[in-house]
């Protein structure tokens, strides 16, 4: 008898290893681009991103759609797709499956953006070959990038965002990027 439970326990240790454990993680969808999540100049415009899951995915959907997935590995699959916008705004629904069944949906709200931010300068200053100049960008969706003379500021992007910078020379010239890329730029001078 204590021989047989001997023999058994080996076995036990044995079955106890060939356990599957559930794939209870869902596909994580991630756009990379256009940088500003969903916004663009145009109506018709690319998606890019990738869809991330730990035992590989099997299919993507835009719309219902199927969207073939381009490149990466099982297990991170890039994807592309084009936008047909009817309008100024839009959503789109993004659904994953991976191998096991398990599915996500991301929303995607998209917009048309034509308008380019407003630069506002508050204070110019010079003294001797320093320029200090200080204003203010805003734009109706989103501020993503200030430059002066072509050096980028270090700004967190948003609807209005306060900026300093100090460069040398006669003026200075200020440029400001929104989300959707529009872009306006400005001389500051005495």
């Amino acid at each position: 008898m204590r021989r047989a439970r001997l023999l058994l326990l080996p076995l036990a240790a044995l079955l106890g290893a060939c356990n599957r454990t559930a794939d209870t993680f869902q596909p994580r969808i991630v756009i990379t681009s256009p940088e500003g999540g969903g916004v663009s100049q145009a109506r018709n415009f690319v998606v890019k991103g990738y869809v991330l899951d730990d035992h590989g995915v099997k299919d993507l959907t835009v719309e219902g759609r199927p969207v073939p997935l381009q490149g990466g590995t099982p297990k991170l699959a890039n994807f592309v797709f084009q936008t047909q916008i009817q309008g100024s705004r839009g959503e789109y629904t993004i659904r994953a499956r991976d191998a096991a069944g398990n599915e996500s949906t991301l929303r995607l709200p998209v917009s048309v953006d034509g308008t380019n931010p407003v630069i506002k300068v508050t204070r110019f200053e010079r003294e001797r070959n320093v320029i200090r100049v200080t204003g203010v960008a805003t734009d109706d969706t989103r501020v993503a990038q200030i430059l002066v003379d072509g050096n980028r500021l270090n700004v967190t992007p948003g609807a209005r965002v306060d900026f300093y910078a100090e460069t040398t020379g006669i003026y200075a010239d200020i440029e400001v990027r929104d989300a959707a890329g529009n872009v306006t730029r400005l001389r500051a001078r005495q």
